[in-house]
């Protein structure tokens, strides 16, 4: 490292007054709005419903690993000012980008269609209106915002949508009752018994670490204009949506669940979001009712905005466009992603069920992504390596994903491989895995060939 450069550790917001940082940040808050969705939010019900506060200490886990998660792909895109997929081809080659694409394509393409039904049912549940309409209507606003103002149409519909949601979620917990002694238990960490408690503890982190946000970030912040000068803005970014507001949003819904649907009387098992919002109505009152359905709706929102760019993101990087509306190639497709994605309303079956192949995609897709950034982070593609407590928190990460990810692939997969999809879910994890083990070989192997030549 040269004498007069930078050196960027993990604690550095070292410039620049915080008010500067709040009125400029913005790239992770996309993220943020894609992790406070309906997938979060249906591990996060479930878990408060069914063990109460249990696993608290999980909720609050989550946003740390999540903003471990994006801070290490903030780290990627600012001190290489490009896009993943172009330094996975530069440094890695093309066959490895063409893996990342298509991993992360696969995962975030199946999350829009049933995202997009999602949105589609709870707009239909707030008005009255035919679910099938208000999708074909959401897909024709994505298109029209996107198409048309690109990145500062989502960032604007994630900053808002966002707060939105976390104060409407933050005030519902004035409704219900909180069991102090029980929250203070639910710190402490524990797994309750039984192959369901392991799996919603794997659904609430799960959400919180995907291969979307950490895929997307570096594209995010290029579209800003963000370069290694903005390290500290970055860092605070992260910060202040995945851990602070992030954490917000799902302690707040975890504590509303927790302290009124774990009860004899409310069928945990089959809670739905929308059923979760319905079933406070008689239990605290018409205004908890409210504002936990309102807050659904924006979170469903704005996770379809900022999931609906990741796809075009880095297609149009692997193929060497610009990953802006300025490119008209980039600009229809980001208009074709987002009308494609009203077909997810006329999706048959039942939206919760939908969210565990979206989980599973995830789930089984994020090692990967995790060690490819990790490579990056430790190799020549940026001028300075990872600090030691960076590494340990992606070396954490990884291993958090890769459990997670296999618990869920044995117990929900292996056993129906009769059937089309488990089948296809269990090959792409096999084909991932074996993937994901060789880039680590080839890393051992560079890097013990290196301590051979010094």
């Amino acid at each position: 490292m040269c004498p007069n450069e930078t050196r960027f550790d993990v604690s550095s917001v070292t410039e620049g007054s915080w008010r500067t940082y709040l009125s400029k940040m913005g790239p992770s808050w996309i993220a943020g709005a894609i992790a406070a969705g309906p997938a979060t939010m249906a591990s996060v019900i479930t878990a408060g419903a069914t063990f109460g506060y249990t696993l608290l200490w999980v909720v609050i886990l989550s946003a740390i690993l999540g903003a471990t998660a994006q801070y290490l792909a903030m780290r990627l895109g600012l001190l290489t000012e490009s896009g993943i997929v172009s330094v996975v081809e530069q440094h890695l080659g093309e066959g490895w980008a063409w893996v990342l694409v298509i991993d992360t394509v696969l995962a975030a393409g199946l999350a829009q269609l049933v995202i997009m039904k999602g949105v589609a049912d709870i707009s239909a549940t707030v008005t009255g209106s035919d679910a099938r309409i208000w999708g074909v209507t959401w897909a024709i606003i994505l298109a029209l915002g996107l198409a048309g103002h690109g990145y500062r149409f989502i960032e604007l519909l994630a900053k808002f949508l966002v707060i939105a949601v976390v104060i409407a979620f933050f005030a519902s917990l004035f409704f219900v009752p909180i069991d102090a002694s029980g929250v203070a238990a639910g710190l402490i960490p524990q797994i309750p018994a039984g192959v369901d408690g392991a799996l919603v503890a794997a659904g609430i982190l799960g959400g919180a670490v995907h291969i979307t946000l950490i895929t997307m970030h570096s594209y995010t912040m290029h579209s800003k204009g963000w370069t290694s000068r903005e390290y500290g803005l970055a860092t605070f970014d992260v910060g202040t949506s995945m851990l602070i507001v992030f954490g917000i949003y799902s302690f707040a819904i975890f504590i509303v669940a927790a302290g009124v649907l774990h009860s004899p009387t409310v069928a945990a098992a089959e809670l739905s979001a929308v059923a979760a919002a319905q079933a406070l109505g008689p239990l605290v009152g018409t205004n908890a009712k409210w504002l936990f359905l309102l807050g659904l709706w924006g979170a469903a929102v704005s996770t379809l905005g900022g999931n609906t760019i990741v796809p075009p993101y880095l297609i149009a990087d692997k193929l060497g466009w610009r990953t802006e509306v300025s490119d008209i190639r980039y600009r229809v497709l980001l208009a074709v992603v987002a009308l494609l994605s009203g077909l997810g309303a006329f999706v048959g079956g039942s939206f919760f069920p939908l969210l565990v192949l979206v989980l599973a995609f995830g789930l089984i897709g994020t090692p990967f992504a995790i060690v490819v950034v990790l490579y990056l982070l430790n190799s020549e593609a940026v001028p300075e390596s990872n600090s030691t407590l960076a590494n340990l928190g992606g070396i954490i990460l990884l291993a958090v994903t890769t459990i997670l990810a296999a618990n869920f692939v044995r117990t929900r997969v292996l056993g129906n491989l009769s059937e089309p999809v488990p089948l296809f879910v269990a090959v792409f994890a096999a084909v991932l895995g074996i993937i994901t083990v060789a880039l680590i070989g080839k890393f051992v192997r560079e890097a013990l060939a290196s301590s051979v030549i010094q």
